[in-house]
């Protein structure tokens, strides 16, 4: 396999959701999947056709460019039936789509606005369900296919500027456990990747998200895990030496979900002289 690639995805087949730019998790993990031999569709809103640069990505990977919105039904099932034209059956997909409506625009969490806060848990979780019933009702996924949804660790626990997003994230990774025990009965597995803080186009969105960065670099024993090191882990989970592992949170973040404080911290944290 050419390109440092181990030919784990040879002859594998997906879709990925989600890329914008080259700071796009979505985007690192299809250099990965094309790397490791998967042939695969793109996919992401039309909004993003002005936006991003996924064009370049397409080419660059020899991909067809399906422009969908993952909130409307009738796109997505266009999208899987186009795919699967295309491509055949699909051995994966990848869902990396989050945007936060009320963290964007500066709402707080004590004075969310509703439709906005609906729009962010249709864009953000609610996106996965209508994606896994869309590739199922056109026949698209192949038993033994994988799914992979991007997380953070806000799902599980508060952090004051993730707000909104951390509800979204809660509902996102309980879609995977539900889906999980209905996609079983096909050998299909379903995952969420809680991934570090990442320097995205989305992530740094968020206000504070330096300071949540710096927080978690801090924090975790082998520091911050960046794009490129969550696209190797992805692919892993899109191939077959993972095929008995299904319905997990799998934290990708350096150890930060197991640590509760470092020396680092506490020096930073004592006041001269003690």
């Amino acid at each position: 396999m050419g390109n440092g690639g181990h030919g784990l995805l040879a002859g594998k087949k997906g879709i990925i959701f989600g890329a914008l730019n080259e700071q796009s998790i979505a985007w690192a993990i299809a250099e990965a999947a094309y790397r490791e031999g998967a042939r695969f569709a793109l996919s992401n809103a039309p909004v993003a056709r002005r936006l991003g640069a996924l064009q370049q990505l397409a080419e660059k990977t020899g991909s067809p460019l399906f422009w969908a919105d993952a909130t409307k039904d009738e796109d997505l099932s266009a999208a899987f039936s186009d795919a699967k034209e295309a491509l055949g059956t699909l051995d994966f997909i990848v869902h990396a789509i989050g945007m936060g409506v009320n963290v964007r625009k500066r709402r707080p969490y004590e004075k969310l606005n509703y439709g906005w806060y609906a729009k962010t848990i249709d864009i953000s979780a609610i996106s996965l369900h209508r994606i896994v019933h869309h590739a199922l009702n056109t026949d698209a996924l192949a038993d033994g296919a994988s799914v992979v949804a991007l997380s953070y660790i806000g799902a599980q626990r508060s952090f004051s500027r993730y707000q909104e997003m951390g509800d979204a994230k809660a509902l996102l990774e309980s879609i995977v456990r539900t889906w999980g025990a209905r996609l079983g009965k096909r050998k299909i597995r379903i995952n969420a990747i809680s991934q570090s803080p990442t320097r995205t186009t989305a992530g740094q969105g968020i206000t504070g998200f330096d300071s949540m960065f710096e927080y978690g670099e801090r924090l975790s024993p082998l520091g911050n895990a960046d794009a490129a090191s969550c696209a190797d882990y992805t692919v892993t989970l899109l191939s077959d030496l993972t095929r008995m592992v299904t319905m997990q949170t799998l934290y990708h973040d350096g150890g930060f979900s197991s640590m509760g404080i470092t020396d680092e911290l506490v020096a930073a944290l004592t006041p001269a002289g003690l």
